[in-house]
């Protein structure tokens, strides 16, 4: 398959791109500093120079057409509000509507767990311009027409080795590596059977492919 990988420089995305090209998928790794594109095509992947914090429609159509899958891992990194706002809200509408008028087929957005309507972080709380950023994100994603789309919420991230387990029915967030985040991203390019699939994960559990399945089993 053809992918799309937005956010192609970040510790999760630098995971999964050797993951995926030794799957046989052709990855285009989307960057913002030139000077990361060395490291990102030793994964394998080809490096796609873009700002997309100021990209407009024609550049999002034109980025994501002629792929299969759009994975959205981009973030806006934390510490200023309107940046945090433009990239992991406006840039993330953006890139998931271009991708409908693009005919992309799936979508998959690398969230994070506990977001949604009921995130329950305060406004005055450090945290809440992400937290509502990214849940109003994945309410426009799972609410509009356009490619299937599967979200990923993953508990705090960790630099621990890859278990190749997780944990998709816990009520409340732990912790899992970007190892196994890089996994689960892996997993599910390869299922077509997680279309509008919410998956909150810890690390722990059963083995990823069993998880997935446990999740598609819910309908």
């Amino acid at each position: 398959m053809d992918i799309a990988l937005i956010g192609g420089h970040g510790k999760i995305a630098l995971l999964a791109e050797p993951l995926l090209t030794e799957a046989g998928h052709t990855v285009d790794a989307v960057i913002r500093n030139p000077e990361h594109a060395a490291e990102v095509e030793a994964t394998g992947a080809r490096a796609v120079v873009e700002d997309i914090e100021h990209l407009g429609p024609d550049g999002w159509e034109r980025l994501v057409r002629g792929h299969d899958v759009v994975v959205w891992s981009a973030g806006a990194g934390g510490g200023d509000p309107q940046r945090t706002w433009a990239v992991d809200r406006d840039a993330a509408i953006a890139a998931y509507d271009a991708a409908a008028r693009a005919g992309v087929g799936r979508f998959l957005m690398v969230s994070y767990f506990g977001a949604g309507p009921d995130h329950g972080v305060p406004e005055d709380d450090d945290f809440y311009p992400y937290a509502q950023a990214k849940s109003e994100a994945d309410a426009h994603l799972l609410e509009a027409d356009g490619p299937a789309v599967t979200i990923l919420r993953p508990s705090r991230l960790t630099l621990d080795e890859p278990s190749g387990r997780i944990d998709v029915a816990a009520d409340s967030a732990g912790d899992v590596a970007r190892a196994d985040v890089a996994r689960v991203i892996a997993a599910v390019i390869e299922r077509d059977d997680l279309g509008g699939a919410v998956i909150e994960f810890n690390g722990g559990g059963a083995p990823i492919d069993e998880a997935l399945t446990a999740v598609a089993s819910r309908g």
